[in-house]
């Protein structure tokens, strides 16, 4: 327990910006990480981790699908509003302004995007994660996250052209 403890700490942050990012709101990603702990806490209890990647890629892939679980649920567009950053700790008030109007900016542009591109965008693009870490999280090809990440990329070209 002490140590799914250590991994929730160091990595708790991280998964919660990945998942605000992906669904555009804070609070919902809070409640997509806590979910996603319980579920990898439980896979580790049963023994179900088979290390074949890193534990941080591991639980960005439950976290990224569990975030995709919940903007299908939802079924309509993400939006963010005035107090989309609010629980967030620490911070002054312009800080916290500017954090969301950043998310605001963000969100508007990945809406466009299909669900797969906006997840490789984020991950490689915004969360910095290599591209072998991407396919390993979307459970693909590192060709076919190339492949996205240019078809995204094109997106937002045009789309910021068009502006």
């Amino acid at each position: 327990m002490g140590a799914f403890q250590s991994i929730v700490e160091q990595t708790g942050d991280m998964l919660v910006r990945l998942s605000a990012r992906m669904l555009g709101n804070v609070t919902d990603a809070e409640d997509v990480v806590q979910e996603a702990f319980v579920k990898a806490y439980q896979a580790l209890v049963a023994d179900e981790f088979d290390g074949r990647s890193s534990v941080k890629t591991w639980l960005y892939r439950i976290v990224t699908n569990a975030s995709l679980d919940a903007l299908r649920k939802r079924k309509r567009k993400a939006e963010v509003g005035d107090d989309v950053l609010t629980d967030l700790p620490g911070g002054s008030d312009a800080a916290q302004l500017e954090a969301r109007m950043a998310l605001r900016e963000l969100s508007d542009y990945l809406d466009g995007l299909p669900e797969d591109q906006r997840t490789a965008i984020i991950l490689k693009g915004v969360e910095g994660l290599t591209t072998g870490e991407v396919a390993a999280i979307m459970e693909t090809t590192e060709g076919a996250v190339e492949q996205r990440l240019v078809r995204a990329r094109a997106t937002l070209r045009s789309k910021r052209s068009e502006t």
